[in-house]
């Protein structure tokens, strides 16, 4: 077998090679084209490229995860009730945004958030435990949304206890506890 001698000079580097791929059809940038402008489409009906003073202080975050809300009794502060689980949207220090697919008929609630924490950082002594937080809401406004679900929100008024503890073992789907 013979072997040819690769041909460079100092002053010129070796030559780069890019592997290509040629997975998609012919029309495959047509294709990438159309689904960014329908994809821009729809945020720009989200987000859409108006000079608006935004009328709130605080900085509002993405918050989608679960949130469980207690209603509170006549006191305006003991859980009373069955608790329910909604959907977060956005959260501040301030507040929370949250959807949900039925009207709620309390206006003060518990609102109960869980935060993950580990043996080094929090009260729990065991990796795997959740620590609940708990927050007095003022629920401000609702509205219906279309295909069943409502977005409420509202104002923290002060930090209470959850009533879903402080400390609860966590079990991830699928995995025995």
């Amino acid at each position: 077998m013979q072997t040819m001698p690769m041909q460079t000079t100092l002053d010129q580097p070796p030559p780069v090679l890019t592997p290509q791929l040629d997975l998609l059809p012919q029309h495959g940038e047509l294709f990438e084209d159309d689904v960014h402008t329908q994809i821009w489409g729809l945020l720009a009906t989200f987000y859409p490229d108006r000079d608006i003073t935004e009328r709130r202080r605080e900085t509002r975050y993405p918050f989608p995860s679960l949130v469980h809300l207690t209603p509170v009794g006549s006191d305006g502060v003991t859980p009373e009730g069955e608790t329910i689980v909604v959907i977060g949207k956005h959260l501040s220090v301030r507040g929370l945004g949250f959807y949900h697919p039925m009207p709620l008929a309390d206006r003060r609630m518990i609102v109960s958030l869980e935060t993950s924490i580990s043996s080094e950082s929090g009260t729990c002594s065991e990796d795997g435990y959740s620590q609940w937080i708990g927050f007095l809401i003022d629920l401000s406004w609702c509205r219906f949304t279309g295909e069943g679900w409502y977005e409420s929100g509202g104002r923290f008024l002060q930090a209470v206890l959850s009533p879903l503890g402080s400390c609860q073992e966590t079990t991830i789907a699928g995995q025995g506890g």
